[in-house]
């Protein structure tokens, strides 16, 4: 009898066992895709295969209904990095990060949509929503006018994503993710400022490759298509190998990451063509 009491309550507790870790588990891509109502607490517990999932369910689902099939394929690349370099494991400082740009989308998405206004405390989410209001009205078809908008969504999802790693749940960046995260901001400004930088590309061009300066306008819109998941898988191997290495410390101005960055972008560029 007492054998098979013990039985009974280890039987009684593998049942319970069971909801707790499919809770725990989090909602499934094409769940997630279909409500787009997952937080970024759920996000966060998405593996990066799953994120990247996500993402493209939600361009050919939800976002198709806004002319927007294709406007998060760079966010493809950056995750896709993260999936093959093993980054971004669910509670760090770069999973939270990268699940606040993820939530901004979505709840952008559903906004534009007339789902719900519920931004979930992210400011990405209005910005997102504007741009895809404004993209389906077809005022977005100037290209710096449409890097802007886009860029200046995609900054407040991140920084929201920053201040729940930091403030939220006190996790900080190592020094090769800081490092590395210097990048996507150089990455961002280049959206937004791009008659800035061509005029840079104009006049340094010719310290980082003797071809840039001629080539800089097909160069800058490789380099910043959002349609386009290689620029962003290709200049976040050369960010993070920078990053690892250390070369860029010290460096805080514009032109000095443009300096640092560009030169090995610009080979990927033509190796592209």
């Amino acid at each position: 009898m007492k054998r098979l009491g013990w039985i009974a309550v280890l039987s009684l507790l593998a049942g319970l066992l069971v909801p707790t870790n499919a809770a725990a588990a989090g909602r499934t891509p094409v769940e997630c895709a279909a409500a787009l109502d997952c937080t970024l607490a759920e996000i966060n517990l998405m593996s990066m295969p799953d994120r990247l999932e996500f993402v493209r369910l939600m361009q050919s689902g939800p976002a198709a209904e806004l002319g927007a099939t294709d406007r998060w394929r760079n966010i493809e690349g950056v995750i896709t990095f993260f999936r093959d370099h093993q980054l971004g494991a669910p509670g760090t400082w770069v999973s939270y990060v990268d699940a606040g740009i993820v939530e901004g989308i979505e709840r952008g998405i559903a906004i534009a949509l007339g789902r719900s206004p519920d931004e979930f405390g992210n400011p990405g989410s209005r910005k997102w929503a504007n741009y895809l209001t404004r993209l389906r009205a077809g005022e977005l078809t100037v290209r710096n006018v449409h890097d802007k908008a886009w860029s200046e969504a995609e900054q407040a999802a991140t920084d929201h994503g920053v201040r729940v790693a930091e403030k939220t749940h006190g996790i900080k960046p190592s020094a090769v993710e800081r490092r590395f995260f210097m990048y996507s901001e150089f990455y961002r400004w280049t959206l937004r400022n791009r008659p800035a930088v061509l005029d840079l590309l104009a006049v340094y061009g010719g310290l980082i490759h003797p071809e840039l300066a001629r080539q800089r306008v097909p160069f800058l819109d490789w380099f910043t298509d959002v349609r386009n998941p290689v620029p962003a898988r290709k200049g976040c191997e050369v960010a993070y190998a920078a990053a690892r290495l250390d070369p860029i410390a010290g460096l805080f101005t514009t032109l000095d990451l443009l300096l640092a960055y560009l030169p090995d972008i610009f080979e990927e560029y033509q190796s592209a063509k």
